[in-house]
């Protein structure tokens, strides 16, 4: 789970909450929840598929899981890995424990003989529809990040157009001022506590694994034509960082 997320949602809301607890219920309209948080939910089914917005939910946990491997450990596996196909074969690769799925493939590919090419593009191939999924799912929730604050000037409208109308009645313009100025808020809230991290937190993540899988490629192309294992640790090093570097020369 990453803490980062969780810590942040719940902070950010538990401010707003301080600093309102005390007139709580003032801030608890139905009406302008239902324009705001429906309303624009009902506008990014429309701007996409249903597939593509049943996708996005899916996605979405990626924010909240961060099932992200390590690349120096993925590093340091394809070395093992590299070792012992070099000292007994490819074959020997058969039944290793390998936790990253796409790392397992690739081996499984290596195990049955694959032809180079093939390998590279089936595993390209996999990496970049990943891409497009996790895009896909930042693009659904920076959709809803846009048009959220948009309900939002749509509800407070709608209440001017109600305070308007019921200027002889003081007891009509409270309510209606009310949903004009909580439905900017809640699409504000909505916009920028929720939709647009959730959204840079899904671009962070498809980075950072299609980093992983690239690594991978390199490693699995460089096993499948022979090369030396000590000279693999050091070609990979060049996707992390130079602290991370020295991690993977001690190992």
């Amino acid at each position: 789970m990453d803490i980062a997320t969780i810590v942040g949602l719940v902070g950010a809301f538990g401010l707003i909450f301080m600093a309102i607890s005390e007139n709580a219920a003032a801030f608890v309209d139905t009406a302008s929840l239902l324009i705001v948080v429906a309303g624009s939910i009902a506008v990014v089914m429309a701007r996409s598929s249903l597939g593509e917005f049943l996708g996005a939910v899916g996605v979405m946990g990626k924010a909240f899981s961060r099932k992200i491997d390590d690349p120096v450990e993925l590093i340091t596996q394809i070395v093992e890995l590299a070792n012992i196909a070099r000292k007994d074969g490819m074959i020997a690769l058969e039944g290793q424990d390998i936790g990253n799925p796409f790392m397992a493939k690739a081996v499984s590919m290596l195990v049955d003989g694959t032809d180079g090419d093939i390998i590279k593009s089936s595993l390209n191939r996999d990496n970049d529809m990943m891409k497009v999924r996790h895009e896909m799912g930042a693009n659904i929730f920076r959709a809803w990040g846009e048009i959220a604050p948009a309900m939002g000037m749509v509800g407070t409208l709608a209440g001017l157009v109600i305070m308007l109308g019921n200027m002889s009645d003081p007891k009509a313009i409270g309510p209606a001022m009310a949903v004009a100025l909580l439905t900017t808020m809640y699409g504000a809230i909505l916009a920028n506590v929720i939709c647009l991290p959730i959204a840079q937190k899904l671009e962070n993540a498809s980075v950072l694994e299609a980093n992983n899988n690239e690594l991978i490629i390199e490693g699995v192309l460089f096993m499948q034509e022979g090369g030396n294992p000590r000279v693999l640790g050091d070609m990979l090093a060049s996707f992390v960082s130079p602290k991370s570097r020295e991690k993977i020369a001690a190992a």
